[in-house]
């Protein structure tokens, strides 16, 4: 099911002997555009403020009706895994170190074939929120979110707050329509018009994302969809 990053933050995370703290953040990589790493805020249930990646090797399911996040590791697992400099890119030889301990595979040796994207410098996704997104002619807003598959993991879609032009519409974005990020810039840049963007169909935050809203977005903008690319 598609579901908001946003909505996931400050879920409770619960390891298979206890809670462990709360969700912080997601990190993705934007060659893929899929969640690599859970970021758990362990402050308040350990003796010191702590910050620790969980991978979604460890993901079992998020219960929304709880808000209750639940993992496939113990409490000690998590306490004692690698720690995390947040002030600097996850590296890969960081990812490399995560994996070993917890005994998992990397996750770029899981899909041989796929291009080498190298160090790609995971990044924060609530780092991108916020970023202004630039279409050709204009900026057209910023990134205020994004739609992920709780049961992959892939991005799916950027919420593009439009509020530059009309106050409160926003609309989808498909990763796959993003020309590039710009870490120093603090920028999305999209291959699409300002005026496509602007007249795309609206999405409501408290709608969910179901496959109709889907047909008509990809429909409007004359895109293949990702479902029909998978199936193939």
């Amino acid at each position: 099911m598609l579901r908001s990053l946003n909505n996931l933050e400050n879920f409770k995370i619960s390891a298979s002997d206890g809670i462990i703290g709360r969700v912080r953040d997601f990190y993705f990589d934007d060659g893929r555009w899929i969640i690599r790493y859970l970021v758990a805020d362990t402050e308040g249930f350990w003796h010191a403020p702590h910050q620790v990646l969980v991978s979604p090797n460890a993901f079992r399911q998020a219960e929304w009706n709880t808000r209750e996040f639940h993992l496939a590791l113990t409490v000690d697992n998590v306490r004692n895994s690698p720690g995390v400099d947040f002030a600097k890119p996850v590296s890969r030889q960081l990812e490399e170190d995560f994996s070993q301990y917890h005994g998992w595979p990397t996750w770029w040796s899981e899909r041989p074939g796929e291009p080498d994207y190298g160090d790609p410098n995971l990044r924060s996704a609530r780092e991108v929120v916020g970023y202004p997104i630039t279409a050709t002619g204009d900026g057209i807003g910023h990134v205020e979110d994004f739609i992920v598959d709780d049961e992959t993991w892939t991005i799916r879609y950027l919420v593009v707050d439009t509020s530059n032009w009309l106050p409160g519409k926003k609309v989808l974005l498909a990763p796959l329509w993003v020309d590039r990020i710009s870490w120093a810039e603090h920028e999305v840049t999209v291959g699409l018009p300002v005026e496509a963007i602007r007249n795309s169909p609206e999405w409501r935050p408290e709608q969910p994302v179901n496959r109709d809203y889907e047909s008509r977005l990809y429909d409007y903008y004359g895109r293949p969809a990702y479902w029909i690319d998978e199936r193939k």
